[in-house]
């Protein structure tokens, strides 16, 4: 990536619903207004990870944004953090784990899993659900392994050279884990920011095809995954309602999280957190 020219940015978006392609694009076009940038949508994917491939040839930006469209990002210096980061990373995600050892991204559980999420309140919408996971070393984690697809931020050439098994991932489950995982083992640098504030509108779904999928993905990683380890079945970490976005972007601040996150750990080992 020339570092002397501004980077140009690729954005990845498959889609079958109008309304939310035309909402994430408009918040990457405000996002990235300082930047060459280019949105890419993808209409008919027969899986996301042909639908990414695919886009990916078309592609011409330094950085390629692979995105779902149910997401809002907050943050108006998005584009010059994911360029200056991606200077020394080579994939950047929003929630990740130092430690894959099975199917979903989340079953090593803390102290493993970092980044911070917001989603809509399952039991009532028009809250936010404000959910952060060892945001530490603040803003950015390293040494990850595997990241939730929501958002993966890669550098064009990372992307082409590893690439969306869209042989054994031909559906719409696990092509995430596998990208990254894989580039990990390919000795790739992963990050989590956990700095910009997004909100996800969907919590995943882990039903039979989530199910499939994960069998496919061990049996092709079965090598690089620690025999017996101890999965974890519900993902935990603090958890913050909140009535807004404005709220949510007042509260998203690095004080407020370090300290949500030491009172968290000081919970969980039995402390009086006041103290």
């Amino acid at each position: 990536m020339n570092t002397s020219l501004p980077p140009s940015f690729s954005v990845i978006i498959c889609s079958i619903d109008a309304l939310k392609f035309t909402q994430a694009s408009a918040c990457y076009e405000r996002l990235l207004a300082d930047f060459p940038h280019e949105i890419i949508g993808i209409h008919d994917a027969r899986s996301l990870a042909e639908g990414y491939n695919r886009a990916l040839r078309r592609a011409r930006g330094d950085i390629v944004i692979f995105s779902h469209d149910d997401i809002l990002i907050l943050d108006s210096d998005f584009g010059q953090k994911i360029s200056r980061r991606l200077q020394d990373f080579d994939i950047l995600g929003f929630a990740g784990t130092h430690r894959v050892i099975a199917e979903k991204w989340w079953h090593a559980g803390l102290p493993w899993v970092s980044g911070a999420i917001a989603h809509p309140f399952f039991y009532k919408q028009t809250l936010l659900h404000l959910m952060i996971w060892t945001p530490e070393p603040w803003p950015l984690v390293d040494g990850i392994q595997g990241i939730d697809g929501l958002c993966i931020m890669t550098r064009r050439e990372v992307a082409e050279e590893i690439g969306f098994d869209e042989i054994t991932f031909d559906g719409f489950h696990l092509y995430d884990l596998d990208f990254s995982f894989s580039a990990w083992r390919a000795g790739k640098k992963i990050g989590v920011c956990c700095d910009i504030p997004v909100i996800h509108a969907s919590m995943g779904s882990y039903d039979k095809e989530h199910a499939r999928y994960g069998r496919l993905f061990i049996e092709k990683h079965k090598g690089a995954l620690p025999a017996n380890a101890q999965k974890i079945d519900k993902i935990t970490g603090i958890g913050a309602l909140l009535p807004n976005h404005h709220a949510l972007r007042a509260v998203w601040q690095e004080d407020f999280i370090r300290r949500s996150w030491i009172a968290f750990q000081r919970k969980e080992d039995g402390l009086d957190v006041a103290a």
